[in-house]
């Protein structure tokens, strides 16, 4: 089967401007490293493994010294755009780099772990999809509501229909680009680009994918994360 030919040409925006404090570490978390390269660098393989994926935006800082240091920088395959001081910022930077593209997928930079499997079913959706969706999981913890402003149990909050939002999240570019524009001009919320497409009315699938797709937030996370990397490839080379 030829995995290119099933999808059409697919544009990723990778949003990397970000300082990432809560890491209290000495760079961007997206360049803290596990096994000699960074987390950006594996969230970027994992996107260029996928035979779909033509071209990778990097919205990066203006004045980033890390980015044009890694190898990555020179890969042809690899386009840098100035990002914004929010998150949303910096993805319609890169929609903007993106414009040509139908479909476009925006992924965490410091979500590192994620399996071609998921991504390949995260892609299919292209074909009869015109809102899109994103890759998520199932809640399995018992999940509480806190009291305003208290760290006490207001009540537990019933799971059922509860999924952690990961990434990568795939939408029509011009509809994302019009949902980010309207959400930042109205002054909404927005935690990620699903929220944008919500925000508007629009529904986008949700697209069961592994719960070891972390995101590096905490100084934990980073350990856990290079404990399912070496996992994933101690697999591959058996």
């Amino acid at each position: 089967m030829n995995i290119a030919g099933s999808f059409p040409d697919i544009i990723a925006v990778v949003p990397a401007a970000g300082i990432g404090s809560r890491m209290q570490a000495e760079c961007p978390k997206q360049y803290l490293s596990i096994g000699g390269k960074t987390l950006l660098e594996h969230a970027l393989n994992s996107l260029l493994a996928h035979p779909a994926i033509s071209r990778i935006i990097v919205a990066i800082s203006p004045d980033d010294p890390f980015f044009p240091a890694l190898p990555m920088a020179s890969d042809p395959r690899i386009t840098v755009v100035n990002g914004g001081k929010e998150r949303a910022d910096s993805v319609l930077a890169g929609l903007q780099a993106a414009s040509a593209s139908r479909w476009v997928l925006v992924h965490d930079a410091a979500r590192p772990c994620l399996h071609l499997d998921d991504l390949t079913r995260l892609l299919a959706i292209a074909a009869t999809s015109r809102v899109g969706g994103i890759l998520a999981a199932p809640v399995r913890d018992t999940m509480k509501r806190a009291e305003a402003g208290k760290q006490a149990i207001a009540h537990t909050v019933d799971r059922e229909a509860l999924w952690h939002a990961l990434t990568p999240q795939l939408f029509p570019l011009e509809l994302l680009r019009t949902c980010l524009e309207r959400a930042l001009r109205e002054g909404a919320t927005i935690t990620d680009e699903a929220s944008a497409l919500e925000y508007c009315g629009y529904h986008p699938e949700l697209v069961i994918g592994r719960s070891d797709n972390i995101k590096v937030t905490r100084p934990e996370d980073l350990a856990l994360a290079a404990f399912y990397l070496t996992q994933s490839q101690n697999k591959e080379s058996a």
